[in-house]
């Protein structure tokens, strides 16, 4: 892979996290206001009050930053669906719509990681389906199946299905898709956004070659995970 792609990017900030970002922009500058108003006086607590302010705004805005840069394609490659560290790499039973053992390939993603989702392979929507469920942090065994989360399967022009699945962990309450079934995805298109920490699962087939090892750290649309066979 061209070594440029990783370096030739931009960074904007990410449509679900605008409207917050004004909002808390006039709520601290308000705040802070209050505090100098009414408490003339007191300017280790007014300093401390804005460098704390500042501080958070900061944080917040990292999170919602979305750089954009050149999308590789390679039909033969799964790229990573979200930037963080892979933490699972094991055969699983897919037992919601596959019906089938697959290699399960899964990447945490933690607060200070980009949170957008990219498709890791070009193809149709054929199955996606949101459910509710529990907040557990997005490492426990059970994440995959007991917390809110979406299950979305993609079919490759070669007929190649992949299971992607967004998972919500203890600090992730707002799992956000753009897709529905039917839909055409480009391969490391945008198709969705998990706000505050989280995990992301792909269930591959048996007979992908797997590129990635554990604790590897992965860049969404750009970190190899698989190499298809077909």
């Amino acid at each position: 892979m061209n070594p440029r792609l990783y370096l030739s990017y931009t960074m904007t900030i990410h449509r679900e996290g605008r409207v917050l970002l004004f909002w808390l922009l006039i709520i601290l500058v308000a705040g802070n206001y209050l505090i100098i108003y009414f408490y003339p006086d007191a300017r280790l607590w007014s300093n401390v009050a804005i460098l704390g302010s500042l501080m958070l705004y900061l944080i917040i805005l990292q999170f919602f930053r979305n750089p954009i840069f050149k999308l590789p394609k390679d039909d033969s490659l799964v790229y990573a669906p979200a930037d963080g560290k892979v933490v699972v790499i094991e055969e699983a039973f897919e037992d919601e719509y596959l019906k089938e053992k697959r290699k399960q390939v899964s990447i945490f993603m933690s607060p200070i990681n980009v949170h957008v989702n990219r498709s890791p392979v070009k193809g149709v929507v054929e199955f996606f389906k949101y459910h509710p469920g529990k907040y557990l942090v997005a490492w426990h065994p059970k994440s995959s199946t007991e917390n809110e989360r979406t299950s979305m399967v993609l079919k490759t022009e070669s007929g190649v299905t992949i299971m992607v699945r967004q998972i919500a962990g203890a600090l992730a309450r707002r799992i956000k898709w753009y897709v529905k079934e039917g839909d055409q995805l480009e391969q490391n298109g945008e198709f969705g956004f998990i706000k505050f920490g989280s995990r992301v699962d792909l269930y591959l087939p048996l007979d992908a070659e797997i590129l990635v090892s554990m604790d590897q750290v992965t860049k969404g649309g750009r970190t190899p995970i698989a190499r298809l066979k077909n």
